[in-house]
């Protein structure tokens, strides 16, 4: 085509393709941005793909799935279809991928740009939001989410009815009082009374039966369970976390849900929370007493999760 004609418009085409199916993978990292050993495949495999090599991506990850391999076919047949009917040529057969764009004829290389970016934003639309109906919490979270099912409740308490009195620390640490902590948010009480945990482990779990009132989608460092009685209370995991946008943290539950004492709530990175320049000091705040009278708040110990009593009534 090249001899013949002066150009081809395959090779166009075929660069496209690359970006179209790079893009279906980028949609992947962002889904699977808490999945460790998934991004330790997607990310690379990303990077090759916008440089023109497409098999790490293809069977690494969009044909490991399904709907991305055809999100990506999806958009490199727009991109196709727009590059052919505006008649965009490349000199000859070059680098593929976003570099591609090195081997167009210098008269084309607007609309071929145009063309770029609807192979990129098709596949990336289109994987998005197949993939947050279709991926599994087990693809989304990885080995974290697994571990959690096979290992969802510390005491193996049954799931029935309790008859509350006392609630039992979410994690072992030294239990401080709450005007001692360093965020007058907290020490001052604005959001209600409690206590605070130096935590010793990296999981927060259910201190009794309850239903998950609410969680700080994104960031995840903070979750509320109204208990039997109507009590609610939050648990915030470290000072100003929220910053942190999620970095560190892994949530297994979602607002609604109905958790059983000692169930995995959130996991936390002590590491990273100090790296980030934040205590990780976890508050648990008694923010409604529900139908509880007389609520009094155990500080100065060192409780054990599930099993020491820090609130009672």
């Amino acid at each position: 085509l090249a001899s013949d004609y002066g150009g081809t418009i395959l090779w166009p085409m075929i660069a496209l393709s690359n970006i179209a199916q790079g893009s279906a993978v980028l949609a992947m990292i962002v889904l699977q941005k808490r999945n460790t050993k998934a991004k330790e495949i997607s990310i690379p495999a990303c990077i090759s793909c916008y440089l023109g090599v497409t098999e790490p991506a293809m069977f690494g990850v969009n044909l490991k799935h399904g709907f991305p391999f055809i999100c990506g076919m999806i958009g490199s047949c727009a991109a196709a279809v727009i590059s052919v009917a505006s008649g965009v040529m490349a000199n000859s057969i070059g680098v593929g991928g976003i570099p591609g764009i090195l081997s167009i004829q210098p008269k084309f290389m607007v609309t071929f740009a145009i063309c770029m970016v609807v192979a990129i934003a098709v596949p990336f639309v289109l994987t998005y939001a197949i993939g947050k109906k279709k991926l599994a919490k087990a693809d989304v979270y990885g080995e974290d989410f697994i571990d959690a099912e096979a290992n969802d409740v510390i005491d193996n308490t049954p799931a029935m009815a309790e008859t509350l009195s006392e609630v039992c620390a979410p994690l072992n640490g030294k239990v401080i009082a709450i005007d001692a902590v360093s965020d007058e948010v907290f020490s001052k009480k604005v959001l209600g009374d409690g206590i605070a945990i130096e935590p010793e482990n990296d999981i927060l779990v259910a201190p009794c039966n309850a239903t998950v009132s609410n969680v700080a989608d994104g960031s995840f460092h903070a979750c509320g369970l109204t208990l039997e009685n109507g009590m609610e209370i939050l648990f915030h995991i470290g000072l100003d976390t929220v910053e942190m946008n999620g970095d560190g943290f892994t949530c297994f539950v979602k607002e609604g849900d109905k958790v059983t004492k000692g169930q995995k709530l959130i996991k936390f990175d002590k590491s990273k929370i100090k790296a980030a320049g934040h205590p990780a000091t976890t508050m648990m705040v008694v923010c409604d007493n529900g139908n509880a009278e007389n609520v009094e708040f155990v500080s100065g110990i060192n409780a054990k999760a599930c099993e020491t009593a820090v609130i009672k009534f």
